[in-house]
């Protein structure tokens, strides 16, 4: 059986090998600027591309499975709407503190999230991508594990997984601990391991502690430009970014995910700022820093990378992706992993 052992060592530590590509490409969602995110499509195509990494974000079942969706409400990412035996299931919940309506996995069995297909979620940014809508079913985490070692073994490079938790603490609210299911499947597909190409990532913090606690695979905090923890009140990822707070981090987990505006920001025309110290601090207290996320369309892309005024037409990441390159950074997401590959 293949060892997932090379990719994570090389994301998390210091001395990379010197044949390994830095920084590291984690695909996130697949290729899911040209499929449908979280779908074998998508993720087979990052493969192509030369990532290093998929991402699968992971939400529950009613029954207690992991699928991969982006969020727990589905009506944007699959046909649920158009599937009248479902129709008395839209309802409307509170989730980290936002009302939403919709369908959602937990309402759900796997068996009957099975049947449902993916849908492009941003079709008017993406129309070609909402030309492959109804191909793709829901996957489960397990299948794509199982996907990223067969194509470990077809293509001879170790592809890791970058699992995210989404909402832990509101599942476990519902009677559905997401990290006793996540060390299960750890255990059961033999990912627990320090050297495990696994990298396991949430906003909260407490699932992170709670797993240190349990396992040795590597941990990421995620962080963005605003807000906070749902688990902490007390407080914003702001603080946490700042060395004291990196410090702290640095006592459960082994890397941070920050929002490309953590460490340059943008200004009220959306102009690049000078760089913040983020990636020095980070890797002062022992922390390997990841960036979220990179995508080609004019919208996501700050004024100086962008290519006319259109929001869907592409501008500049690779110029984008090289000025963060340049600062000395571990790994990035990417939409586009195609594109971020080919940068480095």
């Amino acid at each position: 059986m293949i060892r997932f052992i090379l990719t994570a060592a090389l994301l998390l530590s210091g001395t990379p090998a010197m044949s390994a590509p830095a920084p590291q490409v984690i695909a996130h969602r697949g290729a899911s600027g040209e499929r449908p995110e979280h779908t074998a499509s998508a993720y087979r195509l990052a493969v192509e591309q030369g990532a290093d990494f998929i991402e699968p974000d992971l939400v529950m079942t009613r029954d207690g499975q992991f699928v991969v969706r982006h969020e727990n409400e589905i009506g944007g990412t699959t046909d649920v709407a158009d599937r009248p035996e479902f129709a008395a299931r839209r309802t409307a919940k509170i989730i980290d503190g936002q009302q939403i309506t919709g369908w959602f996995t937990e309402d759900f069995t796997l068996a009957e999230l099975k049947t449902l297909r993916a849908r492009e979620r941003l079709p008017l940014l993406r129309p070609t991508n909402a030309a492959h809508d109804g191909q793709d079913p829901i996957l489960t985490f397990d299948e794509v594990v199982a996907m990223a070692r067969a194509e470990s073994a077809r293509t001879g490079r170790v592809i890791g997984v970058a699992p995210e938790l989404k909402h832990p603490s509101y599942f476990a609210g519902l009677g559905l601990p997401m990290e006793d299911a996540l060390v299960e499947a750890l255990q059961r597909h033999d990912l627990t391991g320090a050297d495990a190409a696994i990298l396991i990532q949430c906003f909260e913090i407490g699932a992170l502690q709670r797993l240190k606690a349990r396992i040795d695979a590597p941990l990421l905090q995620l962080m963005s430009v605003s807000g906070g923890p749902a688990d902490r009140p007390d407080l914003t990822y702001a603080a946490m970014s700042r060395p004291e707070g990196l410090r702290a981090i640095a006592a459960y987990a082994d890397a941070v995910g920050v929002e490309t505006g953590l460490i340059l920001p943008r200004d009220d025309m959306a102009r690049s700022l000078p760089a913040t110290s983020l990636v020095a601090d980070a890797h002062a207290a022992g922390l390997r820093v990841v960036v979220w996320t990179f995508r080609a369309e004019n919208l996501f892309l700050p004024l100086e990378h962008r290519h006319g005024d259109a929001p869907a037409d592409h501008g500049d990441l690779t110029g984008y992706l090289k000025a963060f390159y340049a600062l000395g950074v571990d790994a990035v997401f990417s939409d586009f992993p195609g594109t971020a590959v080919a940068a480095r």
